[in-house]
Order: structure tokens, then sequence, then C-alpha cells
């Protein structure tokens, strides 16, 4: 003769079915993000950073410029912090993201942080009638800060980054308070590498272009992720292409313009930068008397975001100095 359930029975049954149920669920979500990881690493990797800085304050967000005659193109940024404002340009190939590192030790240090995807990167738009030239770029920068409503602000540059932000600091220089430039293009030197390796399409120009921006031979990079970055530069690199065709006619250079700039100024350079000399920074050093010239050994092309430790400290006391009092010239920061 069949036995009825008494009504705790019947509890623990459903309490043992709900855990079960959960414990699936879980199963089934662990499945899912090593799938996601193994197929997208670098969609995994973005998230990650994203959920990392919304948690220290830091969040996302998008607006929309002008750009290149398009009268509204969608811009990605990130934006944390109160205080006084700091807009940070990436590179060549980067995105906000790579500010990663830095920005919560802006904001930490009460700065108003933003980071901005430039059109044709991260998670911007990319619009498709664009030359992605240095004068269209730092357009999308001045136009950014106008739409932020950054009457004056710092302003900080890595790379080509940093060509834009000298552009735009030559442009309008009274709504720029301190410039920072990190291992940044724009001035004339040799280039001993192959121009094509920021397009990477093949495990062998992968490397080649790892060892060009890291100070010491570069990791191994597992064959899943190598494949998530040849279907990424797949489907972006013609914005690369653009970018660096439009660079190398040396038409936008501004060797020669750098002694206009009369903000204070911090030039940062890694002393194992492969891809741009130090000796490219002493440069632009010499050109801007009132500038402060910071060299970081064993530090590469990716000083900012793998000597952020090192560099965060000299970029925040260089944010936090008094204001030079008017017509006193700057002290010259020399370091070999």
């Amino acid at each position: 003769m069949a036995t009825t359930a008494t009504p705790p029975q019947r509890k623990q049954r459903r309490a043992w079915r709900t855990i079960r149920w959960l414990l699936l669920s879980i199963l089934l979500l662990l499945v899912l993000i090593v799938a996601v990881a193994f197929l997208r690493p670098l969609t995994m990797l973005w998230f990650a950073t994203q959920t990392r800085l919304r948690f220290q304050g830091i969040d996302s967000d998008y607006t929309h410029i002008p750009f290149a005659g398009n009268p509204s193109v969608r811009i990605h940024y990130y934006s944390g912090g109160s205080g006084s404002p700091v807009v940070l340009v990436h590179g060549l190939g980067g995105r906000s993201e790579d500010w990663a590192n830095l920005m919560p030790q802006l904001v930490r240090d009460h700065h108003r942080v933003y980071a901005l995807d430039l059109p044709g990167y991260g998670r911007s738009d990319w619009p498709t009638n664009a030359a992605y030239s240095i004068p269209e770029l730092s357009a999308a920068v001045e136009a950014f800060l106008d739409n932020r409503h950054l009457a004056r602000t710092d302003l900080a540059g890595w790379s080509m980054g940093g060509w834009l932000v000298m552009r735009v600091a030559l442009d309008q220089p009274q709504r720029i308070r301190r410039l920072v430039i990190f291992d940044s293009a724009g001035t004339r030197f040799p280039l001993t590498w192959d121009t094509t390796l920021f397009e990477p399409d093949s495990p062998t120009k992968l490397a080649a272009l790892d060892d060009l921006l890291m100070a010491a031979r570069a990791p191994h990079v597992p064959s899943f992720i190598q494949r998530d970055i040849f279907r990424f530069v797949s489907r972006h690199a013609w914005v690369v292409r653009r970018n660096m065709d439009a660079m190398l006619t040396g038409a936008d250079l501004l060797d020669g313009q750098l002694g206009a700039l009369k903000m204070p100024m911090l030039i940062v350079w890694g002393k194992q930068d492969h891809l741009i000399p130090v000796s490219a920074g002493d440069e632009i050093h010499h050109a801007i008397p009132q500038s402060e010239f910071e060299v970081f050994d064993g530090c590469g092309h990716l000083a900012p975001g793998q000597c952020a430790a090192q560099i965060g400290p000299v970029f925040k006391g260089f944010l936090d100095e008094p204001a030079p009092i008017p017509g006193q010239q700057a002290e010259i920061l020399k370091k070999p």
C-alpha cells in the first residue's frame, strides 16, 4: 500500500529539487563562460576589465559627436571620479581599456577621469567614409571635450594619442591646463620595423608585434587567443591601415611646431621602447623648454599599462603640482 508523503517530506523534496536546478544552472553558466572564454577571449577580457572598473567607480557610457563629415557618430567612453578633469586618449590599434591600470589611481587622487574610444576603435562607431587622419582624429578629441563641456582640462595621450593631444593643445591651448604624453608619436624618427605588423594575420607577425611593444621578449600567446586576435583584425584592420597610411605621409608631423606649447607638460617614456625610441622623447623635451621628461627602466611601449604602478605616482604628482606663476619659466627636468 502506497504511503502519502507528509508535509515535511514534501517540503524537503521541493527543497532538493530547487537545489538540483540551482546547481544545474550554475553548471550550465560555468560551461557557457568557459565556452565564451575559449571562443571569444578578447571579449571576456574587455568585459572583465569593464567589470573591474565599475567596482572602482568608473562607468562605461556612450555619447555622440560629429566626425569626418558625419553629424552624429557614437563614441564609447569611461568616466569616473570627481575633481579636476583629465582626458585620456589611446593610440593606434588601442582602446579605452588600455588605461585601466591608471584610471583608478587618478580617481583615488580626486580627478574626474574620461577615457574615450576614438572613432574606428573599441566600441565607438567606425564610419567608412573617414580617412582616420591626425586632423580628423584630433578634431574628434576636441568634439568630445565640447560634448562633455570641458572648457579647461588636463589632457594625456599614449603613442598616436600623444600626437593627437599635442595637436589639440596647439589648436586650442586655452582649454588645456596640463599636457601629458606617453611614448608619443608625432615627430620624425627612423622606422626600423614593418608597419604591417599592426595588422597581424599570422603567429609570426603577432609575435613580432608583441616583441616590438614589450620591454622584454613577449610570452607565447595561446593558440585560442591568437585565433580571436586574427578574427578581430580581419574585421577591423582597415581602420588601422587607413590610420597608418595617413600618418606615414608625414604631412601632419609636428616637428618645428612644438615650441608653441606653453602649458606645463610631462613626457613619459619606457626606456626599452622598441617602437618609438627614447631619443624621440628627448627631442620633444628639448623642443618644449618647460617640459619634464621621465624615463622608466624596465618598461617598453606599453608602459602606461604594464608599468602603471611606477608611472601612476609621477603622473598624479605632475597633475597635482601648483599652477606656475605667469611668466615664470618652469624647471626643466631631464632624466637619462
